[in-house]
């Protein structure tokens, strides 16, 4: 099985070559957008406390209608997004955060993603919080409808502050972002239903109002997994749903009946959560 993370570069040879698109350093709250044929990115700022050291940020991408792009673990087919940020001017770390995504079906199969375009926040720590800070961001994505083309693109910003709109975009985006919580608080348990398969069969129970629509994706315990999706499946008294899955794409040589943390994200009509749990 491919690694997941070396997709971009398959696809991109299979593409030909990459688009590659620049915005020079912008100390606004939004960097210029860097556009391409169908999608266009840009950083922007955040509102933070004077004297702080972690900073708010986000790279926003807008996309035109009817094309995608992917969520950190991409589904069937598809490449994740990748964010570097070499060269950064005053920047211990950056930590990328990402929205709830949504389950769609195309050519290849269900992908996991977003349309119509995204946010993903940026937590970035300063080295010297006295100091100015201004990111050099190098990000690689795909954006697909019935092809997919892979885009690299550069953004400067450096944070000087936010703009009405700039902070706005980024709080709903924030929002949008799964919260961690336990298994035991969102009520979620998940164990091995059928081991006489070569691929056993999980089973997920969580507590949720019958009828309520759910979408929960699972991921391994490193980047190598490549899970499907949970399906409904019957049988789940009042307040609660029931999800199913066979143990698939596991990295080669991973025995499918070890323990293992799985990381599960819920996403319905309310707050978006994320638990781990084991699968023993």
């Amino acid at each position: 099985m491919v690694d997941r993370h070396n997709r971009f570069s398959i696809a991109a040879a299979a593409c030909g070559l990459a688009l590659t698109l620049a915005a020079p350093a912008h100390a606004a709250g939004e960097s210029p957008w860097v556009e391409d044929s169908h999608s266009a990115l840009r950083l922007i700022g955040g509102n933070n406390a004077s004297g702080a050291t972690s900073l708010r940020a986000g790279i926003q991408l807008r996309l035109e209608p009817g094309w995608h792009t992917y969520w950190r673990y991409p589904g069937d087919s598809g490449v994740p997004p990748r964010f570097s940020f070499p060269g950064s001017d005053n920047v211990a770390s950056v930590k990328v955060l990402y929205p709830a995504p949504h389950a769609y079906s195309d050519e290849a199969g269900v992908i996991i993603g977003y349309k119509g375009g995204v946010i993903f926040p940026l937590r970035v720590v300063a080295r010297d919080k006295s100091k100015p800070v201004t990111l050099h961001l190098k990000a690689e994505y795909a954006i697909c409808d019935k092809l997919c083309v892979p885009v690299e693109a550069q953004a400067q910003l450096t944070l000087t502050g936010a703009t009405a709109e700039s902070d706005a975009l980024l709080a709903s985006a924030e929002a949008h972002v799964p919260k961690e919580i336990s298994a035991a608080a969102v009520g979620l348990k998940a164990h091995i239903a059928s081991d006489h398969k070569v691929k056993p069969l999980v089973f997920v129970d969580l507590k949720a109002p019958t009828g309520k629509p759910i979408e929960i994706f699972v991921e391994g315990p490193t980047a190598e997994w490549a899970l499907p999706i949970p399906k409904p499946a019957p049988g789940a008294p009042a307040g609660h749903q029931y999800f199913g899955f066979e143990l698939d794409g596991l990295p080669p040589g991973v025995n499918p009946r070890g323990a293992y943390e799985l990381t599960f994200t819920i996403v319905g009509d309310g707050q978006p959560v994320e638990a781990k749990t084991h699968l023993d």
